[in-house]
Formats: structure tokens, C-alpha cells, sequence
């Protein structure tokens, strides 16, 4: 038995969620999947997992294994990544998790220039949105937060911005322009969906004094847990929503959406680019976190400086 091949597949089956998904994920079939757990359950005389037909658990036996075994696993990959880290070309696999408005918008318009920059590193992305995403699990993991987040995690801070109030010229020719916070209550808006237990409310913050503030009670006519949704219905005239400023820089700036409501905003967050708590950052990880930020400051720092009204 290939005793480290086997404790890899019981951490993927795990991380993965059943034999078949950990199979797909490691290009191997279920059933030899199915068969390096089952050896390495003989090996140490015990039941790792506990198995159905529609999902799998770990034993008390198992989960104890399994704490070992992942910081194991992550030394010898950490061994490797730095022998490799030494060699004139960088390679290897750079796992990255996303929620979906930033892989979109941050991610997806890097990948070209960074892998002419290093094209033996290879970019696995994951888009899926965590209220407490596996960090461990990744070697970045991008979250956007509010301005005060302060978790007990590692993070660099890639980009500060605010969110701001927007509409297409045909709705605001056919509603009129809205002059202060309170005309929201008489307007079609397109809201974010809040939080559980959270007000449906929006607070809109003066940009220039946090101290200022107003609460409007508004009736949105659209709810959406989705930002590309909501823009994209704004730019066809179905009403006012919000987002960042980056993002609405360039559409500003070609006339699709016009803001409203300057300087109120509606929030400020700030995009971290977490990492996992290991003593070794493998240098591709460093490059890619360096042109990262670099790239997505530089880009809207552009889109800003030719955005009139931004």
C-alpha cells in the first residue's frame, strides 16, 4: 500500500465531500478511490469514515486522523513547493477561492498577463461564497469585507472602496433624478439581499463625514444575492442599485450608468486576499499575491482617473 497516496485520497474524500467528487478532483476512478481508503482503514485496523449512499462522515477515529494527517500533508507540500521555489522557473498548482462578483471582476481579467508572466504556474479557481470560507484549504483565499473586519485570520489588504448609488439615463429620464437621500422611498430600487436578522433598510453615509448618516425605509422592487444580476438590471433600466466604485468606474465612464445621489454612499468595504496560517508561503504564491495587488490597484486606479463624476 502507498500509505501517503492513500492518506492524500482520505483528505481529499473528506475536503471533496464523497469518493466521487475526490476522484474527479484527483483524476482517479471511484473505485480506486474507494479502495486506497479501504486500505489504509486495514492498515490501521479501524473505521476512518462512515459511509451512505448519499454522503460521507468521518468516524471519532476518523476525524482524529484526519487532524493529524493535514498538517502532514501540508509540510510535505510546503518541502516541495520550496525546493521548487529555488529553481529559476516557477511551477506548480495555485489553488485560489473566490465568491463569484470577484472572481469575475478581479480574477478572471488577471489570468492572461500572469500567465505569460509565469506560464508553468497553474491557476485552480474556486467560486463559491463562504460565510466562513476554508482558508486552510486554499493558498489565497480573496474576501470582501467591510471596513472594520478584523478577523484572527492572515491577510494582506488589496484594495479599500466604496459603494456607490447608480442608474441608466433611460430610468432617470423616465423616473426623474432623485436630489436627496430621502427620494429613494418614491424610486424603483434593486437591493442586495440582506443578512438574516439584518434591517432592509439602507443607510446612506456621507463619502467626505462617516459621522453623517441617513436611514431610508425603501421598498425594493428587485432582491438579488447576486451583483452582476443587479447591475445588469440597472443597466437595462429597471432601476437603482448599488455597488463599488470600481466596478462602476468604467460604466460611468462610457455613459451606461450614471451616479446618483453624489457624495452618498451606501457602504465602504475592503478586499483582503487571506492566506493560510503556514510557516511557508511557497513563492508562487508571493508573485501572484505581488501582481495581485499591484495589477487590481493599478486597473482602477485608470478606470477612476478617466471617470468624470466618479
Amino acid at each position: 500500500m502507498d500509505r501517503l497516496a492513500s492518506m492524500r485520497v482520505f483528505q481529499k474524500v473528506i475536503d471533496e465531500g464523497g469518493f466521487a467528487a475526490a476522484g474527479r478532483a484527483m483524476e482517479m476512478s471511484p473505485a480506486v478511490v474507494t479502495r486506497l481508503v479501504a486500505d489504509l482503514e486495514d492498515h490501521l485496523g479501524t473505521r476512518l469514515l462512515h459511509r451512505t449512499t448519499r454522503r460521507v462522515s468521518l468516524t471519532d477515529a476518523g476525524e482524529s486522523y484526519l487532524e493529524r494527517v493535514r498538517p502532514i500533508l501540508q509540510d510535505l507540500d510546503e518541502a516541495d513547493a520550496l525546493v521548487s521555489s529555488q529553481t529559476s522557473e516557477l511551477a506548480g498548482v495555485l489553488r485560489l477561492l473566490a465568491p463569484p462578483v470577484l472572481a469575475t471582476h478581479v480574477l478572471a481579467p488577471l489570468v492572461s498577463g500572469f500567465r505569460q508572466a509565469y506560464p508553468k504556474i497553474r491557476l485552480d479557481i474556486e467560486v463559491d461564497s463562504h460565510r466562513e470560507p476554508p482558508i486552510e484549504d486554499y493558498d489565497i483565499t480573496l474576501m470582501g469585507t467591510k471596513t472594520s473586519f478584523d478577523a484572527n485570520v492572515i491577510a494582506r489588504k488589496v484594495l479599500s472602496s466604496v459603494t456607490v448609488l447608480l442608474a441608466s439615463p433611460e430610468y432617470l429620464r423616465r423616473k426623474g433624478t432623485p436630489a436627496r437621500p430621502e427620494d429613494l422611498a418614491q424610486h424603483d430600487c434593486l437591493r442586495f439581499k440582506p443578512d438574516a436578522g439584518r434591517t432592509r433598510g439602507w443607510r446612506l453615509l456621507h463619502e467626505n463625514d462617516d459621522a453623517r448618516f441617513v436611514d431610508i425605509e425603501v421598498q425594493p422592487v428587485l432582491w438579488a444575492n447576486h451583483t452582476d444580476t443587479l447591475m445588469h438590471a440597472a443597466l437595462d433600466g429597471a432601476g437603482i442599485t448599488a455597488t463599488t466604485i470600481e466596478l462602476a468606474a468604467p460604466l460611468i465612464q462610457n455613459g451606461d450608468l450614471v451616479r446618483v445621489l453624489n457624495p452618498w454612499i451606501t457602504d465602504r468595504l475592503t478586499m483582503y486576499a487571506a492566506l493560510p496560517s503556514r510557516k511557508f508561503l511557497p513563492r508562487r504564491t508571493e508573485v501572484f499575491l505581488d501582481y495581485l495587488i499591484d495589477q487590481t490597484r493599478t486597473r482602477v486606479d485608470a478606470a477612476l482617473a478617466t471617470c468624470s463624476g466618479c
